[in-house]
């Protein structure tokens, strides 16, 4: 068996082999003895039909498929190895020749995965991102604070107002007829809290207990179900009840109910040094981000489409997973937001791209720079992610070469992106 090697463009590659008619003959042997015995002819016993009649009955080519089924996956895994072909794609098998006396040509092809160039990875410009902590920062914590313990109590001698808890009976209609989705009994909204569209909560406010009402909107352009999206809405209303939140006084008092300190003065403080801890951990992540879409910007290479699939495939793993700690899967989500799972899929593709153009570029910057992931490095990412899931043993883990193979991944990106991050020019 021979075979060339054709490398196109776009990481393309055509392997071509060839087998010759005396190796194609004795492949047809050994075919016909170990499948003599499926061949069924009157007046023959069981696995004794000699090949000559089997031919004539079943035809010249009824070996053929159980060769090539028992030669080219094989002669495919060899070619790959021997000529270090990193396959990103399945292998698409086109028979250019068969027959007796003929010999075997056939092709395979695959797409490889491409060398992506990096045109500058140092040096790249970052914006500053704001790490100081204003008063009206602090304030704002200090007003989720007295939220967060504030007391609700029931209302029975005034109207709807703006930041009140009600409790509502309504149904939708669109021309005159109620649509799905848009009944509600007994529903608790916060008013101003936006969780209804525009225009709906403001026109709540001045009803009292008991009163119904109509209510006109429009729903966005946007909106997720299509068949309500831009059009004129009206809603039937009842008010069931009201309730208002007490906030509690800011004071010293409220300090030592809700933290370990004593005076407001030492909560402000402490609030403030959490937000200052919070604020440089998002200028961290801003600075990542922004390198990486520079990078991304910065890299040129052609991704075959292989590749995208792969890593759409992936996210919607994830997120499947995600959902299914919701009590969800992916096909309830779709129908709940108005979609279809492949053009779920399909919204992914652009940050899928993105994700293997990025891993692309930091193998480029990895093999510039000479990175390698060490033994050391491996074991000490391995033990890492051990305890981050409360598992003390980690030696297991260190014996497993597939998650030795991942950890090494890992660490060569970790180390990679920081030769990138540590060379940002922030602006």
């Amino acid at each position: 068996m021979s075979v060339k090697v054709e490398k196109q463009e776009n990481s393309k590659v055509v392997l071509e082999f060839t087998m010759s008619k005396e190796e194609f003959n004795k492949n047809l042997d050994k075919a016909f003895i170990k499948n003599a015995k499926y061949f069924k002819v009157p007046g023959f016993r069981n696995g004794k039909v000699p090949r000559a009649i089997v031919e004539k009955m079943y035809g010249e080519t009824v070996l053929f498929d159980s060769v090539i089924e028992d030669t080219v996956d094989e002669a495919y895994r060899v070619a790959i190895e021997e000529n270090k072909l990193e396959v990103v794609s399945k292998p698409e098998l086109d028979i250019k020749q068969i027959g007796k006396d003929k010999d075997l040509i056939y092709t395979v092809t695959v797409f490889v995965k491409p060398e992506a160039t990096v045109k500058n990875y140092k040096g790249l410009e970052v914006k500053k991102f704001d790490t100081k902590v204003a008063k009206k920062d602090v304030d704002a914590a200090l007003d989720q604070a007295r939220d967060k313990n504030a007391r609700t109590v029931t209302i029975e001698d005034r109207a709807l107002e703006m930041k009140d808890i009600s409790t509502i009976d309504f149904e939708g209609f669109v021309d005159g007829v109620a649509f799905e989705g848009g009944k509600g009994e007994n529903f608790e909204l916060t008013i101003g809290s936006g969780q209804f569209i525009p225009g709906f909560e403001e026109q709540l406010v001045g009803m009292k207990i008991g009163e119904e009402k109509e209510i006109t909107v429009k729903f966005p352009k946007e909106y997720h179900s299509e068949n309500l999206a831009d059009k004129d809405a009206m809603f039937k209303v009842k008010l069931i009840s009201i309730k208002s939140k007490v906030l509690p006084e800011l004071d010293d008092e409220f300090v030592k109910d809700v933290s370990e300190f004593n005076t407001l003065e030492e909560y402000k403080k402490d609030l403030e040094s959490k937000l200052k801890e919070d604020k440089e951990k998002q200028a961290e992540a801003d600075k990542e981000a922004q390198a990486v879409e520079k990078l991304v910007e910065n890299t040129e290479v052609t991704i075959p489409d292989s590749m995208i699939h792969d890593q759409m495939e992936q996210m919607v793993e994830q997120f499947n997973a995600n959902l299914s700690y919701q009590g969800l899967n992916l096909e309830t989500y779709c129908q709940y937001v108005n979609t279809t799972v492949d053009a779920f899929k399909e919204t992914l593709r652009p940050q899928a791209e993105k994700d293997v153009k990025l891993k692309l570029a930091l193998e480029y910057i990895a093999k510039t720079e000479n990175i390698t992931a060490t033994e050391e490095d491996i074991n000490a990412k391995i033990d890492e992610l051990a305890k981050e899931y409360g598992n003390e043993n980690s030696d297991s883990l260190k014996n497993n070469e597939n998650i030795k193979k991942y950890m090494s991944d890992r660490v060569l990106q970790d180390k990679t992106l920081k030769i990138v991050l540590d060379n940002v020019v922030i602006k």
